[in-house]
């Protein structure tokens, strides 16, 4: 395995094995506003989640749809945590999609207690909607202390997904 190819493999891992992100929209004023949410992705580029279309997070992607992402395990000790930044242009799903993206975002299941939402949910006078971000730049987090990557100092490598 390349290095190239074990930071890959860390990103999939990342993504594979965690269920909430932290989103990141720009507020009117340009101050950063960030939310967790549960999300699910397909191919590690298509990334979906369900908000409500009056969230302030679901309000700045209607606006201002560049995003940022990142996945991570909060409970990793000090010095190993791993971590996944996406850049991406987010949207709400459109309903003529509804049926395809679906069935791409509630493909894989989702976990315990996870809802694989169907189109009628979704759409209509629902009161959530479906969201999806497409991947523009996908980077991994290196500790400085990582016994193959690190360099002594916390640091970003970009991979290919």
């Amino acid at each position: 395995m390349t290095p190239s190819d074990d930071l890959i493999e860390m990103a999939r891992h990342v993504m594979d094995s965690h269920r909430y992100l932290t989103l990141g929209t720009a507020e009117p004023d340009g101050r950063p506003r960030v939310s967790p949410v549960y999300f699910t992705h397909a191919d590690y580029r298509d990334i979906y989640w369900v908000s409500s279309p009056t969230a302030h997070h679901s309000a700045n992607i209607a606006e201002r749809p560049a995003v940022a992402l990142v996945i991570f395990d909060s409970t990793a000790p000090v010095g190993q945590g791993r971590a996944v930044y996406i850049d991406a242009h987010a949207s709400v799903v459109d309903d003529a999609e509804l049926p395809r993206r679906c069935a791409e975002a509630f493909s894989r299941g989702g976990g315990k207690g996870a809802t694989a939402f169907g189109p009628h949910e979704l759409s209509g006078d629902a009161d959530l909607r479906l969201y999806h971000a497409r991947a523009t730049s996908h980077e991994v987090h290196i500790p400085g202390r990582d016994p193959v990557h690190g360099t002594g100092v916390d640091t970003r490598r970009p991979v290919m997904l």
